[in-house]
This record gives structure tokens, sequence and C-alpha cells, in this order.
């Protein structure tokens, strides 16, 4: 599942003797190993279980004071009736936090993608289930919040407050907040302008996981929302993990817009209209990733995203020269962030590893 391993198993923890408990007397499970699989940017934590025949599931804890599993366990269903792979649940126990999953084992398409996979294959496998979920989820879509004007602006507030005062020590004048809130009011209008769809929000090289059969396996869904139709599909082609040339990219949205189109979605404009609303809600994402990513490092002590900072702001600063509505952005990004970037990313990595 997306995210970054744990070092082991501390003695002392309370979850774990709750997790074993859970399975033993509960599931009547005869457990020979229990191991992280993975934990990711929120409380949750995935540990891998060996059965007595050397079967092997995968149980999510979510502590219930931290995380409701009731997302993930709707989320999942809907996915589920869109015919894409995702872990199917053997149990839940919404009191004690406890989902009993499906293991679908610990590659993901990072490993491949930056290894020897056939990068056109697993992309074509993700586009397929991408395209499912959203011709097909629409009815799902309609349970879901929306991914209103509300949520796009929280998102972005997080880039000025943790990225750029925070992180590069900027002090923010008056005109850098008229520059960054009309920038923002443009994205919002035109995220909010796109066909919706039911967008699962983290939909990228982390949370696809490289499967034998109904390729891929997709995880980490539970802040599933009804919003743009470019979303899911930037956060795959725009990765903050893993980058492709920009022609590359374009073929590959041009080809979703036609299949969507072939199946009788009205995307509400043509191939190059389309291409235009994946970037500038790709900008809305990145500029959110920033301030996630920095967060993560100054709030909670998780120092491996500052390595995906650069990545994520060359795609800001990308989109931002691409268009002429983002013209004063792209001056700003250039004379305000882009200076104090580099010694600021240096500055973290080595307290990081302090």
């Amino acid at each position: 599942m997306g995210g970054h391993y744990n070092d082991g198993l501390s003695a002392t923890d309370a979850r774990i003797e709750l997790i074993r408990d859970w399975l033993a007397s509960d599931l009547h499970w005869s457990i020979t190993r229990l191991e992280p699989a993975s934990a990711d940017a929120s409380f949750r934590r995935y540990f891998r279980v060996w059965g007595a025949h050397g079967e092997t599931r995968v149980v999510m804890d979510a502590p219930p004071d931290k995380e409701d599993i009731q997302p993930f366990l709707h989320v999942g269903r809907l996915l589920e009736r869109c015919d894409v792979h995702v872990p199917q649940v053997q149990a839940a126990d919404a009191e004690r936090g406890l989902v009993l999953l499906e293991d679908l084992g610990s590659t993901h398409y990072l490993a491949q993608l930056r290894g020897a996979g056939d990068v056109n294959a697993l992309y074509a496998d993700a586009l397929a289930a991408l395209l499912r979920i959203q011709v097909d989820g629409v009815a799902g879509a309609a349970e879901l919040p929306p991914y209103d004007r509300a949520a796009l602006a929280r998102e972005m507030a997080l880039m000025p407050e943790w990225f750029c005062e925070r992180h590069l020590h900027l002090q923010l004048t008056p005109e850098d907040r008229a520059v960054l809130d009309a920038t923002f009011e443009f994205l919002i209008g035109a995220a909010l302008r796109q066909a919706r769809v039911l967008v699962h929000r983290d939909y990228h090289s982390r949370n696809l996981m490289v499967l034998p059969v109904r390729n891929p396996g997709i995880v980490d869904f539970q802040d599933a929302l009804a919003g743009p139709v470019t979303y899911d599909l930037v956060s795959l082609l725009k990765d903050c993990y893993v980058s492709w040339p920009r022609e590359r990219v374009e073929q590959w949205v041009s080809g979703h817009h036609a299949a969507l189109s072939a199946r009788g979605f009205d995307t509400g404009g043509d191939a190059a209209g389309f291409l235009c609303d994946f970037d500038l809600v790709g900008l809305q994402r990145h500029l959110k990733v920033l301030g996630i990513f920095a967060r993560l490092w100054y709030r909670d002590g998780k120092s491996g995203y500052l390595r995906d900072l650069p990545l994520t702001l060359d795609y800001v600063r990308d989109t931002a020269a691409r268009y002429p509505q983002l013209r004063e952005f792209s001056h700003w990004l250039g004379r305000r962030v882009v200076p104090a970037f580099l010694a600021a990313n240096t500055r973290a990595l080595a307290e990081a590893r302090a």
C-alpha cells in the first residue's frame, strides 16, 4: 500500500497486541508471522500477516480516535462496482479500527516504472482502470461529497502556509497574497467547470500495485470525492514521484480523451480543451502537494517527501509558464520562490539527516 516502510514492530505497541488478539480470538486466524507492510501519510498503517498454511493477508490499522474506516469501506464498494481491482475486504471492525484485506503484494508501480517495467503496458492498464472508474462510477460519484470550492481553496492554502512561509522562510506581502489569491481563484473556476466523476485523489504510482491478473491493484482510495474528470489523470501522468516527457504525457491525455468520448462520456470540450483542463487542475494539485510535503516534514517529522519537492515545483513552474492567464504567477514564482528553494530544501534535508 502506498507510502514509506516502517522499521519494525515495537514490543510496547498496544495496537499490535490488539491486531494479534483480533485475528486469533475474533477471526480464528492462526498467525505464524506479522510484520509491517507499509505506512502512508496519515495515521493508518498496514501489516502483512501469514497464516498457518502460508497464506497472507493485510491488516489495515486505523486508530478510531484518528481515522474512520467507513469511507474506506464505502469507496471500496463503489470501486468494486466499476470492475477495478481493489483489495477485497474479508473482515472489518469499525470500533477497533481494523480491516482484514486481500494481499495485493508489495510491488507498486513506482518500483516497476523506475526499473525494468513495461511503461506502456503499465500505463495502458492504469488508464483502462481509470476509464472504468470515471464512466461506470457516475452513480457512485453521486454518493460522495463534492470536490467543491471550499475543498479546492483549503488545499491550495497549504502552499503559502507550509511551503512558502515555513519551508522557504518567505514573509508574504500583501502583493504576494494578491497574486496567490488571483491564481487560486482562477484555478478553482477551472476545476469547477469540468465534468464531474468519482475522483480517487491519489491515483499515482505509489497507490497502484503491479499484479499478474486484473492489474493494477488500487489502494489508498478512502478520500475519494466527486470532482474534475482530469484530476486522477493528472495524478497518474504528472506523478510527483516519476516524470515523463511532455510529448508522451500529451499522447496519453489525448488517448484518454478519445477513450472517454468513445464510451459516450461528454468531457465538455475537444482534446485541446481537455489538455488545458488537465494542466490547470494539475497546477491546483501540485500547489496543494507542495504544502502537504512541507507539512509532512515540519509537522509530522516525515522527511522522505522533501526529495519529491523539486519535481513538484517543476510541474508548477512548467504549467504557469504555458498559459497567459498565469503570467503574473509565473513571474512571481521566478522572483520569490525559485531563488529561495534550493537553499531551503538543502537545509531541511540536512536537518532530517542530523
